[in-house]
């Protein structure tokens, strides 16, 4: 076997074992967090979730009728887009959602105190053992632990190349037959799905659910893409330069100019592009003063560089 088909395998490992980290990670946020304060942040087990709370229906059976289903008719009118380590997503994480489900059961981790009754209107349930345990929840504080976890958890996945499916196959079909934009339909199926828990009859479910999908929305963004330190700047100046010698001598960073023209007075001009990390765009921006005081800047985040001096670009 060649060097390159032992990296790749050894590649397709990992990325099998983060599909397998990824999907048990979900169910801990699923069974321990979101649960039990009967939160849908979207997705076919947020639905499993309200099924949970309204009719008792295991969160595991009830995701993967949902899943399996959705991958059929999904491949039927799509094709077949959906890889193997999405299937294999979407068989573990009713598994290891299964396994805490008869293990741990539907108590939450974060709380403010367990109590044999009901105190006050505030307090939630779970059942403990066939009997009905009350305790005062924290919304805030497990709303926010929540999203940390299922963005971990998904943001795992989506690394290892995989989805978790689910919801995004009906955005994927309707996107299919409609002009809507697949990222808008992702954002309406999952509200809609975040905006069922008003039939267990808290206003203050959807209003968390939706926090919980912008945290974990932020979560899978760092770890798909990490943090990002690098700005790409574009400068138009006169004193072009000047400008370039302090970015290729002090900064020792290389970059490009291009020719333009001003749409105002039609002035021919040059402008540079260079990309930086914050502590030499912090240095650029202060000498800048300096070399031309006149200098138009332009600033964008820029989410993954790739290329030399830069992270290297992907191989087949």
């Amino acid at each position: 076997m060649s060097k390159t088909k032992k990296i790749n395998l050894k590649e397709e490992i990992i990325s099998y074992l983060l599909v397998a980290l990824g999907s048990a990670v979900f169910a801990v946020g699923d069974v321990m967090f979101v649960n039990p304060y009967h939160l849908a942040p979207g997705g076919v087990y947020g639905l499993a979730n309200v099924f949970n709370a309204l009719w008792g229906w295991k969160i595991s059976l009830a995701g993967i009728c949902m899943d399996i289903p959705l991958l059929i008719i999904g491949t039927i009118i799509l094709g077949p887009r959906f890889g193997v380590k999405t299937i294999v997503s979407v068989i573990l994480i009713p598994i290891f959602t299964y396994i805490l489900e008869i293990t741990w059961g539907y108590a939450p981790l974060i709380y403010d105190g367990v109590f044999a009754s009901e105190g006050s209107s505030t307090m939630l349930s779970f059942i403990d053992n066939g009997k009905e345990v009350f305790f005062s929840p924290d919304f805030f504080l497990n709303t926010i632990v929540s999203g940390i976890v299922y963005g971990i958890a998904i943001g795992v996945i989506f690394r290892a190349g995989a989805t978790s499916g689910g919801s995004d196959i009906i955005s994927m079909i309707i996107h299919k037959y409609t002009k809507i934009s697949l990222g808008t339909l992702v954002i309406i199926v999952d509200s809609l799905i975040s905006l069922s828990t008003l039939v267990i009859g808290n206003i203050r479910l959807p209003i968390y659910s939706i926090l919980l999908i912008y945290i974990e929305g932020k979560i899978i963004d760092v770890i798909v893409e990490g943090f990002s330190t690098f700005k790409t700047v574009f400068i138009i100046t006169d004193k072009i330069e000047d400008v370039k010698g302090f970015i290729l001598n002090d900064l020792k960073r290389g970059g490009t100019c291009f020719p333009g023209v001003g749409l105002y007075q039609g002035q021919e001009r040059r402008m540079i592009y260079v990309t930086l990390d914050r502590s030499d765009l912090v240095k650029l921006k202060s000498n800048l003063r300096f070399l031309d005081p006149n200098a138009f800047v332009n600033v964008i985040e820029s989410s993954e560089i790739m290329g030399l001096g830069f992270k290297a670009l992907p191989e087949e």
